[in-house]
């Protein structure tokens, strides 16, 4: 081997060694003790005892050990409730995104770039604060249901928080701009020439889209819906200020083990619960990717 690959090899070395061993510390190495720990029986009165125990996946899967519990179905229920929200969560920034990711993309790059800012906007005040300000709206004496009651189309407050639709509401508005940001990525840079040729050919709206703007723009929505969906199937900040005690999620059920309830292997097992299902969208979205990516370049 070369110097100079010998000495490219060093400068690499020295670049991402500090990376990989800051990621490799507290990332892996955090990650490695959950796991082993979700393998391990919970303790009397908090903590782990060092016996090996697999029954913590058992309380979820249904293989709960009969002697000291039994498998109930409502951990099925509330990872199946996660995953829906989640998944509408997806869906309705992306049918807010995908229009204004078109709408922006056409005007000019002085508005372009302002609107730009505004969508990151958000980004600089606390998430606290926003999601309180949703309390301020959505109540029973907020802003919603005072103008609904005094304008009369209502005879009595609605229940707006503290529900499903609560939830998913404050998911949207936090996670727009990471849903925005790949979908403009893919809007921006779509060849309108193929777009004006298939109009000119004798396509309609509905196919041109279809068959011309959906493909091209369709990396885009993959990334965005899983950058969207990742986080919004483990978050616990939004169920907690706008679902209460009435709208349970993974987030806060994962939560309430590690500090109410003080059982960490089992609140271990559920974290590696969701992080097996981020594994899965991650594998599926990068096989995807690199098949659509191996079309692009054989031209079928």
């Amino acid at each position: 081997m070369s110097s100079i690959a010998l000495r490219r090899r060093a400068q690499l070395g020295l670049l991402l060694g500090p990376v990989s061993l800051f990621l490799a510390v507290f990332f892996l190495g955090p990650l490695a003790i959950m796991i082993v720990t979700s393998f391990l029986a919970p303790g009397l009165y908090g903590g782990v005892e060092w016996t090996w125990y697999p029954h913590n996946y058992g309380r979820i899967l249904g293989f709960a050990d009969p002697m000291f519990e039994d498998f109930d179905p409502v951990y099925i229920a509330i990872f199946l409730r996660s995953l829906k929200i989640a998944a509408l969560t997806v869906i309705a920034t992306l049918i807010v995104c995908y229009p204004a990711a078109f709408c922006i993309s056409r005007l000019s790059e002085r508005w372009k770039n302002f609107c730009l800012f505004l969508i990151t906007l958000p980004f600089f005040t606390s998430l606290i604060v926003r999601l309180f300000i949703w309390v301020l709206i959505l109540r029973q004496t907020g802003l919603v249901n005072s103008v609904l009651l005094n304008t009369g189309v209502i005879a009595r407050p609605l229940e707006l928080i503290y529900t499903d639709g609560a939830i998913i509401l404050g998911m949207v508005y936090i996670f727009i701009p990471f849903m925005f940001m790949p979908v403009y990525a893919s809007v921006e840079k779509l060849d309108w020439t193929l777009v004006r040729a298939s109009l000119d050919l004798g396509a309609g709206p509905i196919r041109t889209f279809l068959r011309i703007i959906l493909p091209l723009t369709a990396p885009g929505i993959a990334g965005g819906a899983v950058i969207v969906f990742i986080p919004a199937l483990g978050n616990f900040v939004v169920p907690a200020i706008l679902g209460g005690a009435k709208v349970m999620m993974l987030g806060n059920l994962i939560e309430q083990q590690f500090l109410a309830a003080r059982n960490w292997p089992f609140g271990s097992a559920l974290a590696m619960m969701v992080m097996a299902v981020m594994l899965v969208l991650l594998f599926v979205y990068v096989i995807v990717s690199g098949r659509r990516g191996i079309d692009a370049a054989t031209g079928r």
